[in-house]
């Protein structure tokens, strides 16, 4: 399966500055300036936590209207438009596997559990673009603690919802059909690794993963299971959709990686929608102090 390049046109100079600030031409002149140079942030940045990322956010209008989810549409514009209306309630997750506590989760029920918080994360596409979003949501080690994996259990699978009433593009053999991502457990329980259940304080849309998904912000975004439906322990690497589908082009571990290049473009830059010009991307999406740890010994170049 080929994947499309990005759509260097694809975000308006329109959906870049906050509508106040707009209507004062002067004001407007001026924060686009700041806003070219990174300087500018949105009056509904959050206050910085220890998780979150000192960047200029972007705006609600590009989160939710430039989406990858081929379950809907193979193109970025299409999700927001067919995804209105997607039903996310009832919600169930089942939590099977190799764990002491297997069991199928009303999500309201499992959400009551957890604390909600706000996490402001870089999101670093494949496609060499990317955005800074702020996540609603809980650790995903919470989740996994719940159902208390064995010691055999080496990997999480994530399956993702597969309703061919509500996603049009499931009719189309992109993938081999429902999504399905894994993590090493490891890499499941890292602090970092966020179940989200929304973003910008508003519920999450159906463009980008309702009701529930999951952010390793040092990865690329593919790694992130949208709308998902089961998490399963296991011991083995599990198959996943893209590796599955080019695995000389997406491998199981996808970290942002500037020196890895894909086979049909370079991961040396990338451009922040919302932006004029490319910027150079970090390695692990400027996470490394917090997980490069997890790679001790590895080959980053081979395992990609």
């Amino acid at each position: 399966m080929k994947t499309k390049e990005w759509d260097a046109a694809g975000v308006g100079e329109r959906d870049v500055t906050p509508e106040s600030v707009f209507l004062n031409r002067k004001q407007f002149i001026a924060a686009a300036g700041l806003a070219a140079a990174g300087l500018l942030k949105p009056r509904w940045a959050a206050a910085l936590g220890k998780f979150d990322a000192d960047d200029t956010q972007t705006p609600l209008q590009d989160v939710t209207h430039y989406n990858n989810y081929y379950e809907f549409a193979t193109d970025k514009y299409s999700p927001a438009r067919l995804a209105e209306g997607f039903k996310t309630r009832p919600w169930t997750v089942k939590l099977d596997g190799l764990c002491k506590n297997p069991k199928t989760w009303d999500l309201d029920a499992l959400l009551k559990k957890f604390p909600q918080e706000q996490r402001v994360y870089r999101f670093r596409c494949v496609e060499a673009w990317s955005m800074v979003v702020p996540w609603d949501g809980f650790p995903l080690s919470h989740l996994i603690k719940l159902a208390d994996p064995l010691p055999k259990a080496k990997f999480v699978e994530f399956t993702t919802v597969a309703d061919p009433k509500q996603m049009p593009g499931l009719s189309y053999p992109a993938l081999d059909w429902p999504y399905r991502e894994g993590l090493r457990l490891d890499e499941a329980m890292h602090p970092l690794t966020l179940a989200v259940t929304g973003l910008y304080g508003k519920p999450l849309p159906g463009q980008n993963g309702a009701p529930l998904r999951v952010i390793i912000p040092w990865k690329y975004g593919f790694k992130g299971a949208k709308s998902i439906v089961r998490i399963r322990f296991v011991e083995t690497q599990p198959a996943t959709a893209w590796n599955t589908a080019a695995p000389d082009e997406y491998g199981f571990y996808s970290n942002v990686n500037p020196r890895r290049d894909h086979p049909r473009w370079s991961q040396a830059k990338e451009r922040r929608l919302g932006e004029l010009f490319r910027r150079d991307t970090l390695m692990f999406n400027g996470y490394e102090s917090q997980v490069a740890s997890l790679y001790k010994g590895m080959d980053l170049l081979k395992y990609y």
